[in-house]
């Protein structure tokens, strides 16, 4: 599974050199990294986010692996093809580049996967029965997300299958004992997902934590509330990226460069 790199890690690329819709998944993934960043949900230089580059439906964008997710641009984030065998010599991280080419090869009605390795969707992930619908943004997952069984780090290419076979056609996955998994047609579907992933499973703990009894959401207005916010994410609810990304902007515009 070996081939050419696709694109020279440790320079930058040049605007003028490749597409347009190339460039804006470019920014828009830059952004989803800084967002990442922005809530403490970064890791230093791990955890991974990836983007199907448009147009060429077997290569997709990640970030260099030594980066901070706070140094990722547009420019340098590195093009690679989700059907050879990359490790760091590549300047892409081995499990980020298996766990993130594997989903999106299986999947081609994802063109962005957002993972994250935080204390509270690691937690989520140790607990017997896991997500619970116990808050509106439990309901965003009601029948949509799978579970994956701690193999230990994402090295191993055979994991793939696993992975996909436990995902199937969720929107996210929890990877018990490891992290968090959203997958959408778009960087803003991702990202969201992951924040209302992350902030079901704070919720739950926190109640969890009261000792109280914790009531969950009928399973009629789960699956009725979960129907409208697909239909939410697919209209007015995808509005929400460009005021994210005005707040990316005040903050730092060099995600965009």
């Amino acid at each position: 599974m070996s081939g050419p790199k696709l694109a020279t890690v440790g320079g930058k690329l040049s605007q003028d050199k490749i597409s347009q819709a190339e460039w804006q998944a470019r920014i828009d993934l830059a952004a989803v990294y800084r967002l990442l960043a922005h809530y403490g949900w970064d890791d230093v230089i791990y955890n991974h986010s990836s983007m199907r580059v448009p147009g060429e439906p077997r290569n997709f964008l990640m970030k260099q692996h030594d980066l901070l997710y706070t140094e990722v641009t547009a420019s340098n984030l590195v093009k690679v093809n989700m059907d050879q065998d990359l490790d760091e010599k590549s300047g892409v991280n081995r499990p980020g580049f298996t766990l993130h080419g594997g989903v999106l090869a299986a999947r081609d009605d994802v063109n962005c996967a957002v993972h994250v390795h935080t204390n509270n969707g690691m937690a989520i992930g140790a607990l017997k029965g896991g997500l619970r619908m116990v808050s509106q943004h439990a309901i965003r997952f009601y029948q949509r997300i799978g579970y994956h069984a701690y193999e230990g780090i994402t090295e191993d290419f055979a994991e793939r299958e696993r992975i996909n076979r436990d995902l199937g056609k969720n929107r996210a996955m929890i990877l018990n004992h490891h992290g968090l998994l959203t997958v959408g047609k778009s960087a803003r579907e991702a990202f969201v997902l992951m924040k209302a992933l992350l902030d079901a499973a704070d919720i739950q703990l926190k109640l969890a934590a009261t000792g109280a009894d914790i009531e969950e959401i009928p399973e009629a207005i789960c699956a009725k509330t979960a129907e409208q916010f697909e239909h939410h994410d697919a209209g007015r609810g995808s509005h929400d990226w460009g005021a994210y990304l005005r707040m990316l902007d005040k903050i730092d515009t060099s995600y965009r460069d």
